[in-house]
């Protein structure tokens, strides 16, 4: 499985390479990223056959938007797919300061959450500035659930739902403003309850279907295939424990996670596989997963990713994580990979 390989998106048809790049560190996640850096992750993602790029509002408080959009914009444009999302709007704020929300040097822009009509309308109408581009291919909703929001989750809910957010994505899609709908978000729930209120089209979860957790295969993925719903799967390496650090949910993992994952590492060792490439590779075998979109804080990092993603593997690793539970032996697995 290369990078550059197409998966077609069951409904509206857009065509996503199988790898493609999460455009989180454009904004400086965690540790500051300069334009020269950032132009040269796309450039080298466009060399390796990448099309598909995600970024959102929030990424760097508005940084990642205005660096994606700049460093694509010379390419043609029905080349590549572009998501972002919705849900939060970005006012001016002089007051925000570096390190906010793990943002290195976040812009003078502070979010505020919105998924009513009128703030999905002037969200999406914000992005296509930033970006420079006249039309978006996937919207996402950004961050609606309870791991979130909390005990605000019924309100920013019936935003969505009654306040005509869904109405407005819809809407959009109608026009042909944006190619396909959904959500993008780190919990499954949320994307079930979705998918009785709206008709969407896709799903970005990330960190929920992974090497390290498979709880969400029999609610949501396998209900995907049957209604159509193609998953993209972010945070493959559970934010960095499947990728050689402690970090687990944007935060130091607990030490079962610890413990797990050094568990897969040595089943992983034993078949002569690094973790990472079996990390990027599970997810692709579900029916339901047409993308996975790995972030990358330089050039050579996402090279790796590229390679881990092609990497052959044995038969006998999925067989061994599944013998020793550490993968849900109902998963498909990628063999002949």
């Amino acid at each position: 499985m290369q990078a550059c390989d197409k998966r077609i998106l069951p409904r509206g048809g857009l065509s996503l390479t199988s790898l493609g790049l999460g455009c989180a560190q454009l904004g400086g996640l965690y540790q500051a990223m300069d334009e020269a850096e950032a132009r040269a992750i796309v450039d080298a993602a466009w060399d390796l056959g990448i099309r598909y790029f995600d970024t959102a509002p929030y990424y760097g408080y508005t940084l990642s938007e205005r660096r994606l959009g700049a460093a694509l914009r010379e390419r043609p444009r029905d080349s590549y797919v572009l998501s972002t999302k919705v849900g939060r709007l970005l006012l001016p704020d002089a007051n925000v300061r570096p390190g906010e929300n793990g943002w290195a040097e976040p812009l003078p822009f502070r979010p505020h959450f919105d998924y009513s009509y009128d703030g999905v309308m002037r969200s999406h109408e914000d992005s296509l500035q930033r970006l420079g581009m006249d039309r978006i291919d996937i919207l996402y909703v950004h961050d609606i659930g309870r791991a979130t929001h909390g005990e605000r989750h019924a309100h920013y809910w019936d935003q969505l739902t009654h306040g005509g957010g869904f109405r407005a994505l819809a809407q959009l899609r109608a026009e042909g403003s944006v190619g396909a709908i959904g959500l993008g978000v780190n919990e499954w729930e949320v994307v079930v309850q979705a998918m009785l209120a709206c008709d969407i089209d896709c799903a970005l979860l990330a960190g929920r279907y992974t090497l390290l957790e498979q709880a969400a295969m029999a609610p949501l993925l396998d209900r995907c295939v049957e209604r159509g719903i193609g998953i993209v799967i972010g945070g493959p390496f559970n934010s960095g424990i499947l990728a050689g650090n402690r970090k687990f949910n944007y935060e130091d993992a607990p030490p079962q996670v610890v413990t797990r994952v050094e568990a897969i590492a040595a089943a992983c060792a034993a078949a002569g596989a690094p973790i990472q490439a079996a990390a990027l590779q599970f997810p692709m075998a579900h029916p339901a997963v047409v993308a996975c979109i790995p972030g990358a804080q330089s050039p050579a990092q996402l090279r790796q990713n590229a390679q881990w993603f092609a990497q052959p593997l044995p038969a006998a690793l999925w067989d061994a994580l599944a013998h020793a539970s550490l993968i849900d032996g109902r998963a498909p697995t990628p063999r002949g990979t």
